[in-house]
C-alpha cells in the first residue's frame, strides 16, 4: 500500500506545485512556461485517478489512512488522512479531467489576457483544493478543501479585479458562501460533541446509538439530534452547491472568466455539497427529517431557477440558471434516498456542462466579445465544430434518449416517483415540469445562436442590466460587416474531448453505478428507503431503457419544449414579444429573480448597515465617547471649577477657612475628646 499512499500524495500536490510555479515564479517562467507546469501537473493528476479507479475496479483495495498528524490537542488528533474508495476515484477523475480540459482551452482563451499566469495559478489551485476536499477521510480536511475552493473562486470571480462588476459578484459570493459555511461549521461542531471524532469511519460507527438523541435548541423543545446535524451540514451544501435561497451568487459569478465558469460551474465546485451529503449516506439515512428538507430545497431549485433561464439574453447566463436547476435535480435525488443517481448525473453533468460552458465560450471568442445571443444566429456555418459540440451538450442536458444526461436525468425522475419521503409528490411535479422548462430555455439559446437570421455586425438597441462585457465595461462585438469565425485548435480541441463521455457515458456507466457493485460498502441506503431497489427491478438494461423512453412522459416533455422553442424563435418571433408585452408583471418577477436581490439586499444589506450606524450614534458617540469619555471630562471640570472658587489666593481668607474648620473640628469631636 505505500507505493499507492505515495501515489495518493502526488494526485493533489501535482497541481500544487504547478500552481505555486505559475504564481510566484510567473514572470521568471513565462507565459509558456506558466502554462505547461500547470497542464503538466493537472494531466499527471488525471492520470493518477484514472490509475486509481482502474485499480479499485480491477479489485484493488479502498484506502483509508492518516497522511500526516498536525495537531493533537488532550488525545484527539488533527489529521491530513486519505479516503479513497469507488466514490472518491470517481470524483478525482471528473475533476481532473474537466480542469485538464479548462487548462488546455485557458491557452487559447485568455492568450490575449496580461493577467495569464495568474490565471493558470489560480485554477491550478483550485483543483488542488477540490481534489483535498474529495479525498479527504475526516471532517476537519473536508473543511480545509471546502473553504480552500471558495477561496479561490473568489479569487477566480473577481479575476478583472479593475471591473466593479466582478468586485461586487465575487464578494457576493464569498459572502453568502459564509452563511452556507456557518452552517455547515456548527453541523461538524455537533458531529464531533457527540461523536467525539472527526473521522468519518468512527462517526459513521456511533451515529446508531445516537438515533433516538434529542437536543434542546430552544429551552423546552426537544429536536432530533441527527436531523439537526443533518439539516446543519446540508445547510453548507446549500450554499457550496447554490440551493435556493443561498443560489443568488451563482448567476452573477459569470462576470469570471469563461474557463472558470466551465470549471467552478460544472464539475467542481458546485458538486461539492452533492458529494458531501452522498459521502454521509450513513448519516441521512437515519432522519427523514432532514431528507424531507433536502428534497423540497432541491425541487423549488430544479423548477423555479429553470424559469429564470427563459428570460436570459446573456449567453452564459443561460447556461448559468440551467447549472442551478441541474443541481436541483441532484438535490432532489439526494432527498429521496438515490445518493448512486445524484452522483452519477453529477457525473454525466460535468461533461456536458462544461462542454456547454466553453461552447459558449467559443461563441464570445468568435463574435469578438459579444456575449448577448439577440446580437448573433446562423453562426453554425462559420463556427461548425462549436456549432455540432454545442448541440451534443444540448442534447444530453435535455435528456435526449441514449445520451448521457438521459440516463442520470430519467433515473432521478423514477426514484422520486418511487420516493414516500414528506414533499417527494411536489419534487415529482418540479423535476418533470422541469423537464419542459429545460428543452425550452436550452433550444431558445440553441437556435438563436446557431440558426435563423444573421443578426451580427448591426447596429442594436438593446439595453440589458445584466450585459456586461467579458474584458471590460465597453462594448466589442463584431464591426458591420465582419464575420464571426472558429476558435483555434486548443480551444476546438477540449469541446471535442467533452462531447464524447457526453454522448457516451451514461450507457457504460449505468448498470455498475446504479445497480452493480460500484457503490457497494460507500453509499448507504436504508432498509425503509426502497425507490433504488424499485429502479433496479424495472432496469432491464441501457438499450432496453433508451428503447422504453419514447413511450415515457419525459421524452414528450423534452421534445415539446424543443418545438415551442423552434417554433417561437424561428418561426413567430412575435410570439414571445406578445406574451412579454401581456405578461409583464411576470416577466418583472423573472426579470429581478424574484426579488431575491432586492430582499437580501433591504434587510441583510441594508439592516447590518442600520444596526453599525445605530452602534456608533448610540454605542460610540453617545454612551462611549459622550457618556464614559467626555461624562468624566466634565465631571472633573465641574469639580475643578468648584475648587478653583475655593482658591481666591488672599491670606486673611484661608486663614478664616482655617479658624472655621478648627471650629467645627472641635464642635464635632470635642465631646469624644473631653470625654
Amino acid at each position: 500500500m505505500s507505493e499507492m499512499k505515495s501515489l495518493y500524495l502526488m494526485i493533489p500536490l501535482a497541481p500544487l506545485v504547478g500552481a505555486i510555479l505559475a504564481g510566484l515564479f510567473g514572470k521568471a517562467i513565462g507565459r509558456t512556461g506558466a502554462h505547461l507546469v500547470t497542464i503538466l501537473g493537472v494531466a499527471v493528476a488525471f492520470a493518477g485517478s484514472a490509475y486509481t479507479l482502474h485499480n479499485l475496479l480491477g479489485g484493488g483495495q479502498v484506502f483509508n489512512g492518516t497522511v500526516y498528524t498536525w495537531l493533537t490537542i488532550n488525545g484527539i488528533e488533527f489529521n491530513v488522512g486519505f479516503l479513497v474508495d469507488n466514490l472518491t476515484a470517481m470524483m478525482m477523475c471528473v475533476v481532473t479531467f474537466v480542469s485538464l480540459m479548462v487548462h488546455v482551452y485557458t491557452i487559447g482563451y485568455m492568450h490575449e489576457d496580461p493577467g495569464y499566469q495568474r490565471f493558470f495559478s489560480y485554477i491550478s489551485l483550485f483543483t488542488f483544493s477540490m481534489l483535498m476536499l474529495v479525498m479527504s477521510n475526516n471532517f476537519v480536511q473536508l473543511f480545509f478543501g471546502w473553504e480552500a475552493v471558495g477561496l479561490v473562486s473568489y479569487l477566480l470571480i473577481g479575476f478583472w479585479y479593475k471591473k466593479p462588476t466582478a468586485i461586487f459578484a465575487n464578494l457576493k459570493a464569498f459572502l453568502v458562501n459564509r452563511v452556507g459555511d456557518f452552517g455547515f461549521v456548527l453541523g461538524i461542531g455537533l458531529v464531533f460533541a457527540y461523536v467525539g471524532s472527526m473521522d468519518y469511519a468512527a462517526t459513521f460507527q456511533a451515529l446508531p446509538a445516537l438515533k433516538d438523541q434529542t437536543i434542546s435548541l430552544l429551552p423546552g423543545v426537544q429536536w432530533p439530534l441527527l436531523a439537526v446535524t443533518g439539516i446543519l451540514l446540508f445547510v453548507g451544501a446549500m450554499g457550496k452547491s447554490a440551493q435556493f435561497p443561498l443560489h443568488v451568487w451563482l448567476p452573477d459569478s459569470m462576470e469570471g472568466p469563461t474557463p472558470i465558469s466551465a470549471l467552478i460551474h460544472a464539475a467542481t465546485m458546485v458538486t461539492a455539497g452533492i458529494f458531501m451529503v452522498a459521502r454521509m449516506s450513513p448519516l441521512f439515512e437515519l432522519s427523514d427529517i432532514a431528507l424531507s428538507f433536502i428534497i423540497v430545497v432541491g425541487s423549488i431549485t430544479a423548477l423555479f431557477m429553470g424559469f429564470l433561464g427563459i428570460i436570459q439574453n446573456d449567453i452564459k447566463r443561460v447556461v448559468a440558471y440551467s447549472t442551478l436547476s441541474q443541481l436541483g435535480y441532484m438535490t432532489v435525488a439526494l432527498g429521496a434516498s438515490a445518493y448512486s443517481v445524484a452522483v452519477f448525473h453529477l457525473m454525466t453533468h460535468a461533461f456536458f456542462k462544461a462542454l456547454l460552458f466553453l461552447g459558449a465560450g467559443s461563441v464570445i471568442m468568435g463574435m469578438h466579445h459579444d456575449q448577448d445571443i439577440r446580437n448573433m444566429g446562423g453562426l453554425r456555418k462559420y463556427m461548425p465544430i462549436t456549432w455540432i459540440t454545442s448541440l451534443v451538450g444540448s442534447l444530453a442536458l435535455i435528456g435526449t434518449p441514449f445520451l448521457s444526461g438521459f440516463y442520470s436525468k430519467d433515473s432521478i425522475i423514477e426514484a422520486v416517483k418511487a420516493s414516500h419521503i414528506p414533499g417527494s409528490g411536489f419534487a415529482y411535479f418540479a423535476v418533470i415540469a422541469g423537464v419542459f422548462v429545460t428543452a425550452f430555455y436550452s433550444f431558445r439559446m440553441y437556435f438563436l445562436v446557431f440558426h435563423g437570421e444573421e443578426r451580427f455586425g448591426k447596429a442594436h438597441d438593446h439595453h440589458d442590466d445584466h450585459h456586461e462585457d467579458e474584458e471590460d465595461a465597453h462594448h466589442h462585438g463584431l464591426a458591420p460587416g465582419q464575420k464571426p469565425h472558429e476558435s483555434p485548435l486548443v480551444v476546438t480541441l477540449p469541446l471535442i474531448l467533452l462531447a464524447i463521455p457526453s454522448l457516451v457515458i451514461g450507457a457504460i456507466a449505468i448498470e455498475p453505478m446504479l445497480f452493480g457493485e460500484f457503490f457497494k460498502n460507500v453509499i448507504f441506503v436504508g432498509e425503509h428507503h426502497h425507490a433504488m431497489a424499485e429502479l433496479h427491478e424495472e432496469f432491464h438494461g441501457a438499450k432496453a431503457m433508451g428503447m422504453h423512453a419514447i413511450y415515457s412522459l419525459p421524452f414528450w416533455l423534452a421534445l415539446a419544449g424543443v418545438v415551442v422553442s423552434w417554433f417561437f424563435y424561428m418561426k413567430r418571433p412575435d410570439i414571445p414579444a406578445a406574451i412579454q408585452s401581456k405578461c409583464k408583471a411576470v416577466y418583472k418577477l423573472l426579470e429581478n429573480k424574484y426579488f431575491l436581490d432586492d430582499i437580501y439586499f433591504a434587510t441583510f444589506a441594508k439592516g447590518s448597515r442600520g444596526l453599525g450606524y445605530m452602534l456608533w450614534k448610540v454605542g460610540d458617540v453617545l454612551l462611549i465617547d459622550g457618556l464614559v469619555v467626555n461624562g468624566l471630562a466634565k465631571l472633573v471640570g465641574a469639580f475643578a471649577r468648584l475648587v478653583r472658587f475655593l482658591q481666591s489666593g488672599y491670606v486673611y481668607h484661608y486663614a478664616v477657612a482655617m479658624i472655621v474648620g478648627l471650629a467645627l473640628f472641635m464642635l464635632l469631636f470635642g465631646k469624644g475628646l473631653l470625654g
